[in-house]
């Protein structure tokens, strides 16, 4: 018996990759009965994505990657076939007993094979069809692929990532991939609600070009009121000083500065209280105005102590700051231990796998944190138990290489 705030809801996921399974992947966390529908015999293109692997109890690998298991936790795997008629009627049946369906191939590319929201929401008019695509289902550019990277460079990301004299860069991860997933599980979510008052479902259009220009935010706002594009600042604030990375005697520390008592207390602790008197850099505006004359007077002080006793010291006074971590140092940290940001789960051949746990706390309906699954695990499961088939039908069908 399944629990969890969705534990009524079936998600039927096409999707692969990394947008659509992280959507898919936080349904399954808060309780949805996620089938994942892959291609016999190579699945998902990131299971493939390895080195690393997932090891085995004595140390083996396994050819399960890294990748594949961050984002496809607590789903149920089937393989089918979707160029063969048969393998189409079996997601149409599927559809049909399904609340969500999930998809990212190429506009057009669902529909010619009879699997397009058209074709299924009539035979399962509550059905939710969420399709995720690089630049959606409308516009000149509907028909290009989507990958995370280009839509970083297309959609403006890039132009602010960087150092101001260096070269524009990516994000460190696909995080517009991440938030195209976590949009369009939003998007499924109001759906469903949507369906709840009206009895009917709706097709849902994600654009990962529309997200990335979405989650520009204050940069992209900025533009459209004054004209102007940002420039790339670094680690630095376009709105705000200080509010960047500093070297200190052994390393580099984050300051973020978020108001003007803050930084009064900054001087404080750096034993220049008369900064913050001084009218270049009494507030935030003044300071933004003023950043090439402050920025080298706190590089400065900065540098003479070590990351650590900054750290207790600006703290201890209420000013936001921390040390760069890798990931090492984060699943170290004792505030991620208590938090619990490492969780184990059970894995049909590593025996146990370590995840990042869900940021999602739900006092009623706690999230679960499931298995990754093996490539077609729970075929015969899924076939037998919500499609009805027998043992003979599925062998067939196995037999045939539909599944």
């Amino acid at each position: 018996m399944r629990s969890g705030a969705l534990s009524h809801v079936r998600v039927l996921d096409l999707s692969r990759v990394l947008a659509g399974p992280w959507a898919s992947q936080l349904l399954a966390d808060l309780g949805a009965e996620v089938v994942k529908i892959e291609r016999p015999g190579a699945g998902d293109e990131s299971r493939s994505w390895g080195p690393p692997w997932l090891a085995t109890p004595d140390g083996a690998e396994t050819r399960e990657s890294a990748y594949f298991a961050c984002a496809n936790r607590g789903k149920k795997s089937v393989t089918v076939d979707l160029a063969r008629p048969e393998g189409q009627a079996i997601v149409r049946r599927l559809a049909e007993r399904s609340d969500v369906l999930l998809e990212n191939f190429k506009v057009g590319s669902l529909s010619r094979l009879g699997l397009g929201w058209e074709d299924l929401s009539a035979l399962n008019p509550r059905l939710v069809y969420c399709s995720i695509t690089g630049f959606g289902q409308s516009g000149p550019y509907k028909d290009r692929p989507g990958y995370d990277f280009v839509v970083q460079a297309v959609g403006g990301l890039m132009s602010v990532t960087g150092e101001p004299d260096g070269e524009p860069m990516k994000a460190g991860v696909a995080m517009t991939d991440i938030l195209t997933g976590m949009y369009a599980a939003t998007a499924v979510l109001a759906a469903l609600a949507h369906r709840e008052r009206s009895g009917e479902g709706q097709r849902v259009d994600l654009a990962l070009l529309d997200v990335q220009v979405a989650t520009l935010a204050n940069l992209a706002e900025s533009y459209l009121v004054t004209g102007r594009a940002p420039a790339r600042l670094g680690n630095a604030h376009a709105s705000i000083v200080p509010y960047q990375a500093f070297a200190t005697r052994d390393g580099r520390l984050v300051v973020a500065v978020g108001n003007d008592s803050q930084f009064a207390r900054l001087c404080e602790v750096a034993g220049r209280p008369e900064l913050a008197a001084d009218p270049r850099f009494a507030t935030n505006a003044a300071r933004v105005e003023n950043r090439a004359a402050l920025v080298p007077i706190l590089q400065a002080l900065l540098a003479e102590r070590p990351t650590r006793e900054w750290v207790g010291a600006l703290e201890e006074a209420g000013v936001p700051c921390g040390p760069i971590n890798d990931l090492a140092q984060v699943f170290e940290d004792p505030h991620v231990r208590a938090r619990g940001l490492r969780v184990e789960v059970p894995h049909p051949l590593a025996g146990r796998v370590p995840v990042v746990a869900s940021p999602i706390r739900l006092s009623r309906t706690p999230v679960r944190h499931g298995t990754p699954p093996l490539l077609g695990e729970h075929t015969r499961e899924v076939l037998g138990d919500v499609l009805g088939m027998g043992e003979a039908e599925i062998e067939a069908l196995r037999r045939d290489g539909v599944i």
